[in-house]
């Protein structure tokens, strides 16, 4: 039942309206003044207000204003006698949903009602799914009590409310993007775009095109102008996952972007402005890339305003239960089962685990146990840890590109070669991993 509310000093066209809207589906209010209309309205919150734009005691205008300063989602059908241009571009800038002029078009105001009340469908909807969003990558979805991440929290919270630039460091499968969600979503844009750009998994002069956009005929396959991220995400947040990846060209572009809030389009002439918060993530050490002379050391510092370093989870084996519950919750979900329990000894053994690969891997773990287990217990049979554990995940001191190497030989073992299903376990883009493949002389 929907509730329409009218707002209308003359007593015949209330009663021809709530005649003509008194359907099983609409409960009809009417007012013949604001004052009582703006009452009725806090008494019965409707679904629309059909307004006249004359009224005796305040202009139309003004008790539009004033019902949308009492609820902004609110939807607002004006209608008058006048039609003037003026009168017209004021209701709409004040945040009228139509504008109807006396005497009705009944089959007009038929359809204009009913695309209302889809608009406010939708609305909602996209409302409901922005706070789902919001529940799921707040702080309280980010797992941890060790004293590494309480302290990752504090800053989480402290930057949030801010614009600032923010730098998210640590090994692949820390949870760097869920962090630059949390902040994302615990800010004040958090109705903004939340934009994710890979930059390993772009060549150069895509990834250019895939920030700035480009204009028509920039380029042989450019048969019309593009938006870029940073013009999608408006007044959101941009992303850059493995930043350490983009050229020095491409650098030195981002690095006047952050500077003066200003960009142009690949092949374009316009100077167009950004108000993107950016969000960095790196599994690589920057200070060793700049000491190379591979990264600029003026756009790090730009990037680093907050800076984030995120333990492996090999540092925090006190979060290692409380993951595991949660992961396991979020995989009998996805797999519709119902396997919750782990004995002593084998939430003891997840502890001990090296977990190289860090929480990704432990969630790969899980799943592989997960779909293995013959009842609602995971027994040790069903984690990966036997055949060959040495060889991936070796006890004695390496480099991360050894570990990084020896745990996608795994994967690809596991997965038969399977490429497609490689991508889905480790989470990266299929360039990334031909990439990777090429730079270890990886078996296929």
């Amino acid at each position: 039942m929907k509730t329409i509310l009218i707002i209308d000093d003359d007593p015949l066209i209330r009663k021809t309206l709530s005649t003509h809207l008194s359907t099983g589906k609409n409960e009809i209010v009417s007012a013949e003044s604001a004052e009582e209309g703006l009452k009725k309205f806090d008494q019965c919150v409707p679904d629309l207000v059909i307004l006249d734009i004359r009224l005796p005691d305040m202009d139309g205008l003004d008790a539009l204003r004033t019902i949308k300063e009492k609820d902004k989602n609110s939807c607002i059908i004006i209608m008058t006698a006048y039609d003037d241009m003026r009168t017209t571009v004021e209701a709409i800038k004040s945040g009228a949903f139509e504008y109807l002029v006396k005497p009705l078009d009944y089959v007009e105001l038929d359809l204009t009602i009913e695309k209302a009340f889809q608009v406010r469908s939708l609305e909602d909807k996209l409302s409901y799914l922005v706070e789902e969003k919001q529940k799921e990558y707040t702080i309280d979805n980010i797992i941890g009590r060790s004293p590494q991440m309480r302290e990752i929290f504090k800053l989480i919270g402290s930057v949030a409310t801010t614009r600032t630039n923010v730098l998210i460091q640590g090994e692949s499968g820390t949870g760097k993007e869920l962090v630059a969600k949390a902040i994302h979503y615990s800010s004040p844009y958090n109705r903004e775009p939340f934009i994710v750009i890979n930059c390993s998994a772009i060549t150069d002069t895509l990834l250019e095109s895939e920030l700035f956009g480009h204009a028509k005929g920039a380029f042989t396959d450019a048969v019309c102008e593009t938006k870029g991220k940073f013009e999608i995400a408006g007044k959101g947040t941009l992303f850059l996952d493995e930043i350490g990846d983009i050229s020095p060209n491409l650098q030195s572009k981002l690095l006047r972007v952050i500077e003066t809030r200003d960009f142009m389009k690949v092949g374009g002439e316009k100077i167009m402005k950004t108000e993107a918060r950016i969000i960095a993530a790196t599994n690589q050490d920057l200070q060793s890339l700049i000491e190379k002379s591979v990264f600029r050391e003026d756009l790090y510092y730009r990037l680093k305003v907050v800076e984030i370093n995120l333990p492996p989870l090999r540092d925090r084996k006190d979060d290692v239960p409380e993951l595991v519950i949660y992961l396991l919750e979020k995989i009998n979900s996805q797999l519709r089962k119902n396997v919750k329990k782990i004995p002593p000894h084998v939430m003891k053994r997840l502890q001990d685990h090296p977990w190289r690969g860090n929480v990704r891997e432990l969630e790969n773990a899980l799943t592989r146990a997960v779909i293995l287990a013959k009842g609602d217990v995971i027994l040790e049979e069903n984690l990966p840890f036997d055949g060959g554990e040495k060889k991936v995940m070796p006890r004695e001191m390496v480099s991360m590109k050894e570990v990084e190497k020896n745990y996608i030989q795994h994967v690809l073992n596991e997965m038969k070669g399977n490429k497609t299903r490689t991508c889905r376990v480790l989470e990266i883009s299929r360039p990334t991993l031909d990439k990777k493949i090429k730079e270890y002389s990886l078996k296929v």
